[in-house]
């Protein structure tokens, strides 16, 4: 007979459980301690088994023979009620965990996969597990407020490092946006650039003034006719100055990238040193004078069996440190005057002041002028006016700066 609320109500629990029978298999488990309970007996592929429908006290009478219902036509449609009831479990599982930030987060993160590269998506991760997950991991998304927000940005200022705050601050923007269109949160509360503190004015390199290059240069040839600096990072310092590429460039220079009978060594786009991520990474041809080609020519029997040019003293298979060439310059007497990055600056300034074209300048430094069609035509066309000005520079420095005979192409 089926069952009645009244029924239900008036059946007391005893010291042994009571099966109350409502038919299709659906009946109410009544165990000593008097809650009063769903089941539905139920056989799939021949096996007997049995899944909960929740409580009297939460789904009622009605509910339970509704719930009893679909289960019935799930099992004609060949659906396990278990595992059924496994997946919304888990999908409600699920749900939940992505209502704290740290878990959407890093579900919003695999949806990036295709779109970012793996370094990126490395970063963007450790910004959050370093300075984020600490404070907001734990949270549930939609109780963060921009004060929580704001926290997180004040310990990355007491750091100073505004760059990376303001790309985490982005980030997070995303992680509630992301939420947002999920329904896990209804705002986002990262509107809060008017409480952070302005960025300060970035600092250029240290640069000495084109007047003072004649005494440095003299300085360097004494350094080096005394003998109180080796080869390899002499040559080096040599090597910047006279290609005005940047100095982690010209420590991990390959010979494979090198061809002395051409004059010209291309800088892959992979090579540490490059700027730009994925696809916006070019690669560089540089022109070298004949006096980086006489530099090479030396250098070679001394590391030539190596891959890299510039190798380290103690272990060739390694380039030299990245303060060998800015300790050079601080043995000089140029300690926070002048820096390796600083004679880019220097050559680009000497170079504009003799009348060379800004674009052929802005091509030698490997700056992106224009659209992409411009910078293809920087590459392939200014080539031959790049090596004109290269050895003209190489000239000058060559006559340690005394003489001006640079003259700009027409």
């Amino acid at each position: 007979m089926p069952l009645t609320v009244l029924a239900i109500k008036n059946t007391k629990s005893t010291d042994k459980p009571q099966k109350l029978s409502d038919g299709g298999g659906l009946h109410l488990l009544i165990p000593p301690n008097g809650s009063k309970l769903w089941r539905l007996s139920y056989r799939f592929e021949g096996k007997q088994g049995t899944v909960s429908l929740g409580s009297f006290d939460d789904v009622s009478l009605e509910e339970a023979r509704d719930k009893r219902n679909r289960i019935k036509k799930d099992l004609r449609d060949g659906i396990d009620p278990k595992s059924h009831t496994n997946k919304a479990k888990k999908k409600a599982q699920q749900d939940q965990e992505i209502e704290r930030f740290e878990a959407l987060a890093r579900v919003y993160l695999k949806t990036k996969d295709s779109q970012w590269t793996p370094k990126h998506a490395k970063q963007w991760l450790k910004n959050m597990e370093d300075y984020a997950f600490k404070k907001l991991g734990d949270k549930p998304i939609r109780n963060i407020k921009p004060a929580d927000v704001l926290a997180v940005m004040r310990d990355m200022e007491v750091l100073e490092i505004y760059e990376t705050r303001d790309r985490l601050l982005q980030g997070i923007s995303s992680v509630f946006k992301y939420g947002i269109a999920l329904e896990v949160c209804e705002s986002n509360p990262t509107d809060i650039r008017i409480l952070l503190k302005k960025r300060p004015k970035v600092k250029n390199f240290p640069c000495i003034a084109p007047a003072e290059l004649p005494v440095f240069l003299a300085k360097l040839d004494e350094l080096e006719k005394d003998k109180k600096v080796s080869l390899i990072p002499s040559s080096a310092l040599r090597f910047l100055m006279l290609t005005a590429t940047r100095t982690s460039e010209v420590r991990f220079a390959r010979w494979a990238d090198i061809d002395l009978n051409k004059s010209l060594w291309t800088i892959p786009a992979e090579q540490a040193g490059r700027k730009g991520t994925g696809d916006k990474r070019k690669s560089h041809v540089v022109p070298l004078s004949a006096q980086a080609v006489a530099l090479l020519e030396v250098l070679k029997p001394v590391t030539g069996e190596h891959e890299l040019v510039f190798t380290n003293r103690s272990t060739p298979d390694k380039p030299i440190s990245e303060n060998t060439i800015l300790k050079m310059i601080d043995n000089l007497g140029y300690k926070g005057k002048m820096t390796g990055h600083g004679f880019r600056s220097l050559c680009r300034t000497i170079l504009s002041e003799m009348g060379f074209r800004f674009e052929v300048l802005e091509a030698i430094l490997s700056h992106s002028v224009g659209d992409s069609t411009v910078q293809a035509y920087a590459r392939s066309q200014y080539l031959e006016e790049r090596k004109d000005i290269m050895q003209q520079w190489a000239n000058y420095l060559d006559s340690n700066g005394k003489v001006v005979a640079l003259k700009a192409v027409a």
